[in-house]
């Protein structure tokens, strides 16, 4: 079964695509649930919102697929647990694949999967669960024909505070993109670099295949709007963004503003009025 009638779910008609992640409840942090308490109610307002796709847990994903009718966004299925998010990290870390993972998606009528890639400083073993996850994942996503999103993520240490951000040179991003690509990504999910002007090169990296840009921590409105509009003019292909749609005191006009900045070329201006 070919990938491409999934992938014609996932992205629009011009090729791009706006998917709002709301699967950080999977990773066990309590700051991250700010904003998505109420699944169901975030669920209706995404949905009212119209986003091409909706990044959801398998437990929380029926709330999605549940709703009648044909008009909804996509489902993109998040596979694996990390637990390295926290300021205090645990003593061992993980990234782990849930179970029977193609056959969950399946069933979840998802119309692709994500799975991470980290390299963390001096945590070999995490780097390499997620090379197995992705390789034990591939076949299957051949097999059933399912899109495989990549999330290729550097990160550093927080000096004085414990715990990981993300860590944006571009000589340590490419390589990993580069590896997601070769493990056999179908899109990749990749942060913007410290200089956003050099996200073209993850792009070429990307071998032909749709980069869509990680959102990340919470921003204001006018520099999630003007770095998008930035880093689409460089080739990305869409967005993931999570906190600044989920944290947004408007989560719906948000979405509107973002979906014209990716779908109608609208400038940050434009796109703006849509918050007023």
């Amino acid at each position: 079964m070919t990938i491409e009638y999934r992938m014609a779910r996932l992205f629009a008609e011009d090729g791009k695509c706006f998917d709002v992640a709301v699967d950080h409840g999977f990773f066990g942090e309590y700051r991250f649930l700010a904003g998505i308490e109420n699944m169901p109610q975030v669920v209706k307002t995404l949905i009212d919102a119209n986003p091409d796709a909706i990044q959801l847990s398998v437990g929380q994903a029926p709330l999605l697929q549940a709703i009648p009718g044909k008009a909804k966004p996509a489902l993109v299925l998040r596979t694996d647990i990390a637990n390295l998010y926290g300021t205090q990290l645990p003593r061992s870390l993980f990234s782990r694949m849930i179970h029977q993972p193609l056959e969950q998606a399946l069933r979840l009528d998802a119309a692709c999967v994500v799975a991470n890639l980290f390299m963390l400083p001096d945590q070999p073993d995490v780097w390499d669960q997620c090379v197995q996850n992705i390789m034990a994942l591939k076949p299957e996503c051949e097999r059933y024909g399912m899109p495989l999103m990549i999330e290729p993520l550097v990160m550093q240490t927080v000096s004085g505070q414990g715990g990981y951000s993300v860590d944006g040179d571009i000589e340590k991003m490419i390589p990993l993109v580069r590896q997601a690509i070769e493990l056999g990504a179908d899109i990749i999910k990749a942060d913007p670099a410290d200089d956003t002007r050099e996200y073209y090169r993850i792009v070429e990296m990307a071998a032909g295949k749709p980069v869509l840009v990680r959102g990340g921590g919470k921003v204001s409105d006018t520099e999630i709007l003007t770095r998008t509009y930035d880093l689409m003019r460089q080739g990305a292909k869409g967005i993931v963004y999570g906190r600044n749609v989920i944290q947004h005191a408007k989560p719906a006009a948000i979405t509107r503003a973002l979906m014209a900045v990716v779908h109608d070329d609208a400038t940050p201006e434009q796109a703006a009025q849509y918050l007023s």
